[in-house]
């Protein structure tokens, strides 16, 4: 079986045995590309050599005599060249965790509020991209984005998450996660960028996983609770979009959102007493809407 592998430009021609593994064939490719066999992925007519066992043969795979393959992957050279980058941030992104890790510097003021107290604690006290990988500017802009999310910044607070470090994961680390969660809230990793590093994945898509990961700072195994609380995270988000794109139950600028639920919904009162919460089931829903808004604002008065 005649094959011919093209790699950055470089076309390989090989023969081979139909009955030899795929494993044979990634050995004799590292041979020639230096490129580790666990780092290979071979593309042709449709295929991916990504998800199959190495221990099936050639045939079996779909391969066939005169078949042409391109494969991407990432060479030890440049493996270990990352690796030494890493390594060399490894000190500055310890003491900017440990710094982050000291939460915020206590602000003087001549008032006091619990909401803006709870606005410096609940959040992402450090934003850091990696500065070694392409674009580090976008990718800290969408970290950005996501820090400065209502929606999550609705949900830390609701919940009390704190996350000391918000940053990416790394080329090669745990190339099976999207997300990693260190130590229940000191610092959540996202992968930004896509499989081939081209680019950056969708943000919708991102923040999905953070919620996911915001999730593994109360429960760590991935049982009923977590999915739970995940899901819960997720709808209240969705909730929150929701209202604010309506103009409708948003209280005020502390960020808390007024969420009713089903026939009880008269009966959610901020402010005021159960007499209130009674007679606004007889009122019309514009009257409803403005005793609701009347109590805010005493409230926040």
């Amino acid at each position: 079986m005649n094959l011919t592998v093209s790699h950055r430009g470089q076309s390989y021609s090989l023969s081979f045995l139909p009955d030899d593994t795929l494993a044979v064939l990634h050995a004799r490719l590292e041979e020639l590309t230096s490129t580790p066999a666990h780092l290979q992925k071979l593309l042709y007519k449709g295929k991916s050599s990504i998800s199959l066992d190495d221990q099936i043969n050639l045939t079996q795979a779909g391969l066939k005599d005169g078949m042409k393959i391109q494969m991407l992957g990432t060479t030890a050279k440049e493996l270990h060249g990352v690796k030494a980058v890493e390594d060399d941030k490894q000190k500055r992104e310890r003491i900017l965790r440990e710094r982050a890790l000291k939460g915020p510097t206590k602000l003087r003021s001549t008032g006091s509020s619990s909401s803006s107290s709870n606005e410096l604690n609940y959040r992402f006290h450090k934003l850091i991209p990696l500065s070694h990988l392409p674009n580090p500017s976008s990718a800290l802009d969408l970290l950005q984005r996501l820090s400065d999310d209502p929606a999550i910044r609705h949900v830390m607070q609701k919940h009390k998450f704190a996350v000391g470090v918000l940053t990416e994961l790394a080329p090669h680390e745990h190339p099976e996660l999207l997300g990693l969660n260190v130590n229940a809230g000191q610092e959540i990793k996202l992968r930004l960028r896509t499989d081939r590093y081209d680019g950056f994945r969708t943000y919708m898509e991102v923040r999905r996983v953070l919620c996911h990961e915001l999730t593994h700072n109360v429960w760590g195994d991935h049982d009923n609770n977590f999915k739970e609380l995940n899901s819960l995270l997720n709808r209240e988000v969705a909730d929150y979009e929701a209202s604010v794109k309506t103009g409708t139950n948003v209280l005020g600028y502390s960020g808390e959102v007024y969420e009713p639920s089903g026939q009880d919904s008269c009966l959610q009162v901020v402010g005021g007493n159960e007499s209130s919460a009674v007679s606004l089931l007889e009122d019309s829903s514009e009257d409803r809407r403005r005793r609701v808004l009347e109590a805010a604002e005493r409230r926040l008065r």
